[in-house]
């Protein structure tokens, strides 16, 4: 593995934060198809997708996943990380919402060279809900 490898594989490892990506989401209309050329773009389309369920505040789940030149998936998303709470029917609603945003969202209409530069690469985007604040 070279050195240039090395120093480039933590980069493509897609981090999307609720917190950090929502702003860009409320920007974009689910299943828009204005093109995406950037990850900050492809973030924003697919959490424009994403509705967590009323009550899964703090909860997190990250999936890993690659896309095609086209925006579709090589494969299924696999979870890597998730951090669920005690009531098994809101888990299970939190990680339906995470998938529903993905069926809506895919496919990702990439630019030309955005699609040349992500096709194939592992993403690893991070799903979690913000905190409810208390009125």
């Amino acid at each position: 593995m070279s050195f240039r490898f090395a120093m480039a594989a933590p980069a493509l490892a897609v981090i999307m934060n609720a917190s950090c990506e929502q702003a860009l989401a409320q920007e974009r209309a689910c299943g828009s198809r204005e093109p995406v050329n950037s990850i900050a773009e492809m973030s924003a389309a697919i959490y424009a997708c994403w509705q967590p369920p009323r009550g899964t505040a703090g909860m997190s789940l990250t999936l890993r996943f690659s896309l095609r030149r086209n925006g579709t998936f090589i494969g299924k998303p696999r979870a890597t990380f998730s951090k669920l709470g005690p009531d098994d029917n809101l888990n299970k609603a939190f990680v339906a919402s995470v998938l529903v945003a993905l069926e809506k969202a895919l496919p990702i209409p990439f630019t030309e060279s955005m699609g040349g530069a992500i096709a194939g690469r592992m993403l690893s985007p991070r799903f979690t809900a913000a905190r409810e604040r208390k009125s």
